[in-house]
């Protein structure tokens, strides 16, 4: 179970972050850490970070979210992240962070869809 302010929650293979509080360093660090003993401890093989309740992102953040993905990934868990704002998503281009090789979408329906189409293909 995680310890930090985020809940991370298990539906089928997946697990679901849903950042519904403003993010700082010690609190994103804190997550990241969450997220990735979440991965090993269920066996997850995907990952999904709703972001729609963030007004902004810095810097760090952005970066964090990026690495926590990327982490994932060599843990065999693919990420999306969902729910970008257009005013976040535009400051993360002015700061030079497209987030190549992370999946993105706009619902939360979408991210679903993308886990669920990324399992199928890795079976086939």
């Amino acid at each position: 179970m995680t310890s930090g302010p985020i809940p991370i929650l298990k539906i089928g293979s997946t697990l679901l972050a849903t950042i519904q509080i403003e993010l700082h360093d010690t609190i994103v660090d804190s997550f990241q850490n969450d997220a990735l003993e979440e991965i090993e401890r269920t066996g997850a093989n995907g990952l999904i970070i709703d972001i729609s309740a963030l007004e902004t992102v810095d810097s760090y953040v952005a970066r964090m979210l990026a690495n926590t993905a990327k982490m994932a990934k060599l843990m065999g868990a693919g990420t999306v992240i969902v729910g970008m704002r257009p005013a976040v998503a535009a400051t993360l281009v002015r700061m030079g962070y497209f987030m190549d090789g992370i999946q993105t979408a706009l619902s939360l329906e979408e991210g679903l869809e993308l886990q669920a189409s990324r399992l199928k293909s890795n079976t086939e």
